[in-house]
């Protein structure tokens, strides 16, 4: 007997939801499934320690953002666009950011999708012009999170939970149709997954005597 397929609406996916930022970047894992969404994980890489060494914290997104995918293999990574200020020099970093935890999924074949800060706060709370806290409350109520006290201790956490479920929202209409996901790049390349966990030392050639 051969049992019908699965409606592609219906099947479990990933979608990972990212907050820019050179101090804190927030981020986020939820499980979609119909209408079902499960939170997975919502925290904070936080490079305050980090001083001003910009390259040491493009360092650290790289790394923490690769420790993420490897351990929640997401199908697509939602982030938001970097908010256009007047300091030039902070819109650089942030956008260096931005490119850095992006080029960190594309290594894995993850497609990606910006959403404006004001789509975002529409998509969660109806309104662009919501604060931080208007849209860490009602992200609680949608998906009844921990009690607050048991929260992450920074909005940046939820402002990225906010750009998953905005996407989620989406219907994942924004992403190109063929781009694979890293879960299905590993199931179908077994033989990569030790290659990615591996470091090759480049071999030093003795000087000509």
């Amino acid at each position: 007997m051969i049992l019908p397929l699965a409606p592609t609406d219906l099947l479990p996916k990933i979608i990972m939801g990212v907050d820019p930022g050179t101090n804190l970047m927030g981020y986020a894992v939820i499980e979609v499934q119909g209408q079902r969404v499960r939170m997975l994980e919502y925290d904070v890489i936080d490079m305050r320690k980090l001083g001003t060494n910009h390259a040491l914290k493009l360092k650290r997104i790289f790394e923490r953002m690769t420790e993420l995918i490897d351990e929640h293999l997401p199908d697509e990574l939602a982030i938001e666009a970097p908010f256009f200020g007047v300091n030039v020099q902070s819109m650089l970093k942030l956008g260096r950011a931005q490119g850095v935890a992006i080029a960190a999924c594309l290594a894995r074949q993850i497609p990606y999708v910006e959403y404006a800060p004001t789509k975002v706060k529409q998509a969660v709370t109806g309104s662009g012009n919501a604060s931080k806290e208007q849209v860490a409350h009602m992200l609680r109520q949608t998906l009844k999170l921990p009690p607050i006290e048991e929260a992450p201790k920074f909005l940046d956490a939820t402002d990225a939970l906010a750009v998953a479920m905005c996407h989620h929202y989406q219907k994942g209409n924004n992403v190109k149709a063929g781009s694979k996901s890293w879960g299905k790049f590993l199931a179908d390349n077994p033989d990569k997954m030790a290659a990615t966990t591996t470091i090759k030392k480049p071999v030093r050639k003795k000087p000509a005597a």
